[in-house]
C-alpha cells in the first residue's frame, strides 16, 4: 500500500484549508430493557455493553472499561501499522495488548480513598521486524506514541463538558 500518495492529497487539503482538518466523532448509547446493559452505537456499528459482573453486571458483553481499553488497542495497533508503513519498516507483525487495573471499591462507593476509574493501563506492543534497524524501531516506538489519538486523549485529557434534558410531565 502506498501510504504517502494516499495521504498526500489529504496532508495538502488540510494545509491549504486548515479547517476541513476537523472532524466530530460520535457515539450514542440507549437503553435495553434492563439497567446493567445498553447498546452503543459505534462507527455505524452497534455494541452491546453491559455492566462489568463485579459491580453486578451479567458479564456477557463488554464493560465500558473493555471498550475503552479496546479503543486504545486498536488505536495504538493502526497508528503502529501507518507508521512502520509510512516509514517504510518492513514488519512481519504487529500486536498490541491493552491491560487495565482498576478496585471496583471505588466505582461501587465504598471508599472514598480509592479512585473511581483505572489506576493503570499498560499497553503492550509486540513486534516482529527482523530486518529494521535499532533506529528505525526507536522512531516506531516515538512516533507511534506521538500520533496514536487515543493513548494522546488518555495521556492528555481534554475538557469533558456535559448536558442534560430532562423531561418531566
Amino acid at each position: 500500500m502506498d501510504l504517502r500518495s494516499i495521504q498526500k492529497p489529504l496532508k495538502e487539503k488540510y494545509r491549504s484549508d486548515p479547517n476541513s482538518s476537523r472532524i466530530t466523532l460520535k457515539a450514542h448509547s440507549t437503553e435495553t430493557d434492563i439497567p446493567v446493559a445498553c447498546s452503543v452505537e459505534v462507527g455505524q456499528k452497534l455494541f452491546d455493553a453491559q455492566a462489568h459482573r463485579g459491580v453486578g453486571g451479567p458479564g456477557t458483553a463488554a464493560c465500558s472499561g473493555d471498550l475503552l481499553l479496546g479503543a486504545l488497542a486498536a488505536c495504538a495497533q493502526l497508528t503502529c501499522q501507518l507508521v512502520a508503513t509510512a516509514m517504510g519498516i518492513p514488519v512481519d507483525h504487529i500486536r498490541v495488548d491493552v491491560e487495565g487495573e482498576m478496585d471496583l471499591r471505588g466505582t461501587l462507593g465504598i471508599s472514598k480513598d480509592v479512585p473511581v476509574g483505572f489506576q493503570d493501563i499498560h499497553a503492550r506492543f509486540d513486534i516482529s521486524a527482523p530486518q529494521a534497524t535499532q533506529e528505525q524501531l526507536a522512531a516506531l516506538k516515538e512516533k507511534t506514541e506521538q500520533y496514536c489519538v487515543v493513548m494522546r486523549t488518555l495521556v492528555q485529557p481534554p475538557a469533558i463538558r456535559t448536558s442534560w434534558t430532562v423531561s418531566q410531565p
